[in-house]
């Protein structure tokens, strides 16, 4: 197999260098006219051929300038390094300002009571345990999965068995956020999103024991090979050190933005790669862990697997670049800012699309018998009784749905059937409430 394709910049040797592109330091920035931190691979074409090297050596110049050198480093001992252009500040500071915020700074048309956050969260980490399981190859439909996490019913295969690790990880993840990371932090992780599979000969819970992996780039070339694995728990102890180490800028430390903070972490378990399996959903609940555990509560609500996995050639692209310049760390981290902004994008248009779904229900339900008789859970299960006339509930999946026990789900459950809206049927010990095929009838004869 080839190695990547992906091109080595010209070298800069200074001072030899320095004669020759200090013309250039007055016109030359580290990104360029649009704030694009561009790899020479994308930069050479857009220069003129016979200034193409003095220029990308400039702008190299003023890079090395700004680095931020990290104590994490690669398998020769050079440091991993990155810089904070404008452009990064500025998609930081409008990250900060959704990130740090409740449901509410995104749509607010979505009221943010308690009841409806915990329905949000748990619908939403479903989206993204399902998104990430298809990233990495599961195949199944979004909505056989969703029922089988909302009824938590046993997975039937390998493909469902990863989509309920995943949201078991993520899970995990959040009720772990006030931990430090450790070793055995990290292989808890790994055992929960590997657990039952078989890919690659995994061993949940397991550092791999050989070197017969690599990271390809989408063309069938080697992307990267990752360190040796006699050298995994050292690294992984490294990596727990960072993570753990105060990077806030008080008391005399450096200061690392928590969003980069937690983007290096997830680039760095893909270096490592210390698993033959799931490293890539082991990558992610370290991600979110390390979002959650500073405070940024929102980032529960998005999913950055679904937007991996409509461009992985420009994931591949963004590490292999890293690689390829010096450890250099921002253009992954622009990469990664870009994605998380976009499922920013995404969450509001989702939670604009239930808030209006749930008005015209709401609506709709002021105008009946039953009025303001109704909570949340109670219209929200008419909502999707209404788009699915047929559809079974159970105390077990409006339970989970929703974070309420199960004696809380039956009574909503029951309530809809003492109105008329379900009608409910026994199989065997447990009752099931069915939405009959003529809801928006019974909805209808019952206005005021």
């Amino acid at each position: 197999m080839a190695k990547s394709r992906v091109e080595k910049a010209p070298l800069l040797d200074l001072p030899d260098d320095f004669q020759v592109i200090a013309p250039l330091l007055k016109i030359c920035d580290v990104t360029d006219s649009q704030g694009r931190y561009l790899h020479w691979s994308q930069l050479k074409w857009r220069l003129p051929k016979d200034q193409a090297a003095s220029i990308w050596k400039a702008i190299k110049f003023k890079r090395m300038s700004q680095y931020k050198r990290l104590t994490l480093t690669d398998e020769a001992g050079q440091p991993f390094q990155y810089c904070t252009p404008h452009s990064m500040e500025a998609m930081l500071y409008q990250l900060v300002k959704i990130a740090g915020g409740n449901v509410g700074a995104i749509a607010d048309s979505v009221a943010s009571d308690n009841l409806q956050n915990k329905f949000l969260v748990s619908s939403l980490i479903m989206e993204e345990a399902i998104t990430s399981a298809q990233l990495e190859g599961a195949s199944t439909t979004r909505e056989v999965a969703k029922k089988m996490l909302e009824e938590e019913r046993e997975p039937v295969n390998e493909d469902e068995r990863m989509i309920l690790n995943n949201y078991l990880l993520l899970k995990y993840a959040e009720q772990h956020k006030s931990s430090t990371l450790t070793t055995d932090v990290i292989l808890e992780f790994h055992r929960i999103a590997t657990s039952g599979t078989t890919e690659n000969n995994v061993i949940p819970g397991q550092f791999r024991i050989d070197n017969d992996i690599y990271i390809e780039d989408g063309d069938g070339n080697i992307a990267h090979q990752p360190p040796d694995f006699s050298l995994i728990v050292d690294r992984i102890q490294a990596l727990c050190t960072f993570a753990n180490t105060e990077h806030t800028g008080l008391n005399g430390s450096d200061f690392i933005h928590p969003v980069i903070k937690a983007i290096i972490l997830h680039f760095m378990l893909g270096y490592e790669h210390p698993f033959r399996d799931g490293n890539g959903r082991t990558a992610r609940a370290v991600f979110y862990w390390f979002m959650l555990r500073s405070e940024y509560h929102l980032f529960k609500y998005v999913s950055i697997s679904k937007l991996l996995k409509e461009k992985p050639k420009d994931y591949g692209l963004s590490f292999m670049y890293t690689e390829k310049d010096d450890n250099d760390l921002t253009y992954f981290i622009y990469y990664q800012l870009e994605i998380i902004t976009r499922a920013f994008d995404e969450l509001k248009r989702y939670l604009d699309k239930k808030a209006d779904e749930f008005k015209k229900i709401s609506e709709t339900l002021e105008k009946t018998a039953w009025g303001n008789k109704l909570n949340f859970i109670q219209k929200d299960l008419i909502k999707k009784a209404v788009k699915e006339p047929g559809r079974v509930f159970s105390s077990k999946a409006v339970s989970s749905a929703y974070s309420v026990s199960v004696n809380t789900a039956r009574t909503h459950l029951e309530k809809l059937t003492e109105m008329k809206l379900f009608f409910s049927t026994k199989d065997g010990k447990t009752i099931l409430y069915i939405a009959p095929s003529d809801i928006l009838t019974r909805l209808n004869t019952g206005k005021v």
